[in-house]
């Protein structure tokens, strides 16, 4: 069956600890699989990269709650539904400590959270968070081995090109075992093989459906090659619609559209071989009761079919 995630309020006027609580229990009470937060460590006023899909960054972005924290009220305020991060920029954070901030949360939250990780997309914050923006992919490379071995039973110890741990005790290891499910984003050669051979899914976004089929078939397939179960993998895909009582053009779907239409892409895309389905809705509604309003009519059209 198809899985239907929700962004978690965390930007602009959702920054805020009575929208965030208020739509976690609307979530949950309308029957949303999971809520799932980004990652910003600030919008630059004169942005070296592009942002994805074009266009300046969205004003709303420009206040933003912190990940981690957002997560860990989720937890508090919710009993079953999973807690996601789409994505964290890994190479942002110290291994050991981002070992034991996700530690935390799986224990906080009875064993919810799916770990999204990505590379980011913006050199702005790189520099300004002290970490290279060249050799990123092979820093997260290294970061996923220190949180192997840090949830690991037992002492751990690393040694590689930019950590190294002596041996230590972190015994407050996730609920999940051997690990929180780990979902990789983005859309390079190197991330989907990266996927294939060291991780459980692909959290993407609202690609054309052509293209979309072609990414999950060689995700699935670069994993047969490893010797894993294809079918084991789990893909994500995101969208965050601009939401309007007007049918948009065809092209602008997902990405803008009547929440039939943007519904009607999800379903297809669930199709081309996604598992589970995220809408963010905080670029698009004005009040957390029109969120909560959007989140209703979403989920009534995605478990229609």
């Amino acid at each position: 069956m198809l899985k239907i995630g929700l962004g978690a309020p965390q930007y602009g006027l959702f920054a805020d600890p009575a929208a965030l609580s208020a739509c976690a229990v609307a979530a949950e009470g309308i029957g949303y699989d999971s809520l799932w937060v980004g990652d910003r460590a600030l919008v630059p006023r004169s942005p070296r990269d592009a942002y994805p899909g074009g266009g300046p960054v969205p004003e709303g972005y420009r206040r933003f709650l912190d990940p981690v924290a957002t997560l860990a009220v989720l937890a508090h305020a919710t009993d079953r539904v999973r807690l996601g991060t789409s994505t964290l920029n890994g190479p942002f954070y110290s291994p050991v400590l981002l070992a034991r901030s996700l530690a935390s949360l799986d224990i906080l939250s009875g064993g919810r959270l799916d770990v999204g990780l990505g590379l980011g997309w913006s050199s702005d914050e790189y520099q300004a968070v002290g970490v290279p923006w060249a050799g990123r992919g092979a820093r997260l490379e290294e970061i996923l081995d220190v949180l192997e071995q840090a949830w690991s039973d037992g002492p751990f110890r690393h040694e590689g090109t930019r950590w190294t741990v002596g041996d230590s005790f972190m015994d407050a290891v996730p609920v999940q075992r051997p690990r929180p499910p780990l979902l990789l984003g983005g859309f390079s050669p190197a991330t989907f093989e990266r996927i294939a051979r060291r991780a459980d899914g692909w959290v993407g976004v609202g690609l054309p459906v052509p293209m979309l089929t072609q990414v999950v078939a060689g995700i699935r397939q670069g994993a047969e090659a490893q010797g894993r179960d294809p079918e084991r993998l789990r893909i994500v895909v995101r969208v965050n619609p601009e939401v309007g009582p007007d049918p948009a053009p065809d092209e602008r779907v997902p990405g803008r559209g009547t929440v039939r239409q943007v519904a009607g892409y999800l379903l297809a895309a669930h199709r081309a071989g996604a598992d589970e389905v995220l809408v963010d809705l905080q670029q698009t509604a004005r009040s957390t009761a029109e969120l909560i309003d959007l989140a209703h009519r979403f989920h009534e059209e995605l478990r229609k079919g």
